[in-house]
């Protein structure tokens, strides 16, 4: 079954980056490559099953299942050992990514309070996007009654653009709310509003 976002960006995306960035062939036209999910556990005093509760956290938002990620070193002052398993993340490519981003940015970001978008520095250099999610409840399929313990985690946005430029305008056709396109529409229908009074007046 085709993804909604995957027709988009197939549809409407790639001919509006075509006529932004004037690129000729179809295949220039950057596009999400993968999106990789994951998250630290080792802060918690019981990493064993602060770890299997962030797993299946992690299985649920994302429908697969975690690989654990292990230190690299030791590190006394942290009481880290060589190769403990201290994270879990997720690699999702496809109809699987497409459907994690549509969830992502039309149900889950704007259920964050306060939300005023997210910010748009957060770009690599080589055209990738990380995204910090500090709570694990914006995403419907969590279960607030069944929640053991707040897990927030990193979304990280892997492209094939060359620039942030390009990257930051895929993400925007995409649909993503960056704060300062998020500021313009809220100025722009503020604009609106006093010339509607306006002219009522």
């Amino acid at each position: 079954m085709a993804v909604e976002l995957h027709q988009f960006y197939k549809q409407n995306v790639i001919p509006a980056l075509q006529e932004k960035h004037g690129y000729k062939n179809v295949n220039q036209v950057p596009k999400v490559e993968k999106v990789v999910v994951n998250s630290c556990v080792n802060t918690n005093t019981d990493v064993k099953n602060a770890l299997e509760d962030t797993k299946a956290e992690m299985a649920l938002i994302t429908g697969q299942k975690p690989a654990e990620t292990r230190s690299k070193k030791s590190i006394a002052n942290f009481k880290l050992r060589q190769h403990q398993a201290i994270g879990a993340k997720v690699t999702l490519r496809g109809a699987r990514m497409y459907e994690f981003l549509e969830r992502l940015i039309k149900t889950a970001l704007p259920r964050i309070r306060d939300f005023r978008g997210v910010s748009p520095r957060a770009f690599d250099g080589n055209g990738n996007y990380t995204l910090g999610v500090s709570d694990q409840t914006i995403f419907p399929e969590v279960e607030l009654d069944k929640i053991k313990r707040n897990i927030g985690f990193d979304v990280t946005i892997v492209t094939t653009a060359r620039t942030n430029a390009e990257a930051k305008s895929l993400l925007q056709e995409l649909g993503m709310p960056f704060s300062d396109k998020v500021k313009q529409q809220a100025a722009a229908a503020a604009a609106a509003a006093k010339k509607t009074e306006g002219a009522a007046a």
